[in-house]
């Protein structure tokens, strides 16, 4: 009797469920889209046609691509036994459950088992770890789901041991193919109801759901479910049903995310570029989508020190006030301190001199710290007993508040780490810092020149990376 009700549920359950779940395509002729990875003749579709995927995969994709989708077209084609869990859901104990009964099925009736884990990328290290030999053994082939970089999300081991497949966005025609078959499928759809829908309408609907199957979806079934039927019993999806149905364009992001650093990265490098009209667009579309105000100020902070320096120290200046600015006002008038720096370091001039400095560690850390010339050195302490400070000019007793003189230690003189631009306010520093060091070289008696070269990005990156403080990312 349980089972009767289990089953009457299930089946209300899956009558009921909404259009995008009822409408989800079962075989690979059904399938939309994907044609890079499932198009006739690709690796993947001959080996689920030929049920032939015995190495891992992991699906990496946007949300609506068809991540789900694909694996339980798999399910459909396979002989294998073919296991789902969450790994929003599920833990170590769920798995050590499914390696159990993997092991028991292929000892006594030789079946392999797919294990299919949807937000792979959920797992931490070590559920990830307890996974992980079972895959190298092939007790599981593993089918992984993610919307995250699974090269960064996934542990290195699990990622060598499985073929990366990248879904995209899907095409407007895909989008417009799915629309069209869930209005005409009788038994999955509409196609018992009278449904006219707009081709305005379905443009809108195309057109903001942003390659995202779901989400068309979805908006069609609210569109759909809430109109009533005219006196003809005719549903007419207008342009306005259809905008009320999905009212804003799904910004995909997410705030861990790839699309967050992608985000923020085209906002910086626009800025840096010197097109104040995409950093505006890439500034709306991450308040838009909820990212947080001071995550962008902190950055806009960072670039003014590295991209603009001392082109215009103003920039750093702008920066650090809209950052104040912001604390005192929030949203939404908060948007204006933020724009307005935005706008200020995306047309300043601009230069990366700062970097000097990774130079100079790079030289200490290749030939270690050298010691202060006495002449430098703290004179209160022990100028008597050591001459410390003895012979140091006070810049300050000349009309030019300049006096030349030996401020590096004696083997780097004539190393020079900075190179002023001639962009904006840097150009006068650049000839008054020539003057000065030709005096300097001139006093000292200084033969040799060594303005170090540029360094690799490589290298700078290494360099921040040891400035980090441990724990933060």
């Amino acid at each position: 009797m349980t089972d009767l009700f289990d089953f009457a549920m299930q089946q209300r359950l899956k009558d009921e469920a909404p259009l995008a779940a009822r409408m989800r395509p079962r075989t690979l002729d059904e399938y939309i889209g994907q044609e890079h990875i499932l198009g006739p003749g690709k690796l993947l579709r001959r080996a689920i046609e030929a049920d032939r995927l015995f190495s891992s995969i992991i699906l990496w994709g946007p949300p609506g691509t068809g991540k789900t989708t694909l694996a339980m077209v798999i399910a459909n084609h396979t002989q294998s036994h073919f296991e789902t869990i969450s790994a929003v859901l599920s833990g170590i104990a769920e798995l050590r459950r499914v390696i159990k009964e993997a092991l028991e099925r292929r000892r006594l009736y030789n079946q392999r088992t797919i294990l299919f884990v949807d937000e792979v990328h959920r797992w931490n290290k070590a559920q990830q770890d307890a996974l992980l030999p079972h895959v190298e053994n092939g007790t599981l082939t593993l089918i992984g789901a993610t919307t995250e970089n699974p090269y960064f999300e996934v542990i290195r081991a699990l990622v060598s041991r499985s073929r990366i497949f990248q879904l995209r966005p899907l095409e407007d025609e895909d989008i417009r193919t799915l629309i069209r078959r869930a209005l005409a499928d009788k038994h999955r759809g509409y196609g018992n109801l009278i449904v006219e829908i707009e081709p305005d309408a379905e443009t809108h609907l195309i057109n903001v759901a942003g390659g995202d199957a779901r989400n068309a979806l979805n908006a069609l079934e609210l569109a759909v479910i809430s109109t009533p039927p005219n006196s003809e019993g005719r549903i007419q999806v207008t342009l306005e049903v259809a905008v009320e149905s999905i009212q804003r364009r799904a910004v995909l992001y997410d705030k861990d995310g790839d699309a967050h650093y992608d985000t923020i990265s085209a906002l910086i490098k626009s800025v840096r570029g010197s097109d104040p009209d995409a950093a505006l667009y890439w500034l709306a579309k991450m308040l838009y989508a909820g990212e947080d105000p001071r995550f962008i100020l902190r950055r806009l902070l960072i670039l003014a020190g590295e991209d603009i320096g001392m082109a215009d120290p103003m920039g750093l200046v702008v920066a650090s006030s809209a950052m104040h600015a912001f604390e005192f006002v929030g949203l939404p008038e908060g948007i204006y301190p933020i724009v307005e720096a935005t706008l200020y370091l995306a047309t300043a001039p601009k230069s990366n001199s700062a970097g000097a400095y990774f130079k100079a560690f790079q030289l200490i850390e290749e030939q270690g710290i050298t010691e202060v010339p006495d002449h430098l050195k703290d004179d209160n302490r022990d100028a008597a007993a050591l001459g410390h400070g003895k012979g140091y000019l006070y810049p300050h007793t000349d009309p030019e508040h300049f006096l030349p003189q030996q401020y590096l230690p004696a083997p780097l003189l004539g190393t020079y780490f900075y190179s002023p631009s001639e962009q904006g306010y840097e150009a006068s520093v650049r000839e008054r810092l020539a003057r000065w060091r030709a005096a300097q070289r001139k006093a000292l008696g200084i033969s040799r020149l060594d303005e170090l070269p540029e360094l690799p990005e490589d290298t700078i990156k290494e360099i921040k990376g040891k400035h980090r403080p441990a724990g933060r990312s």
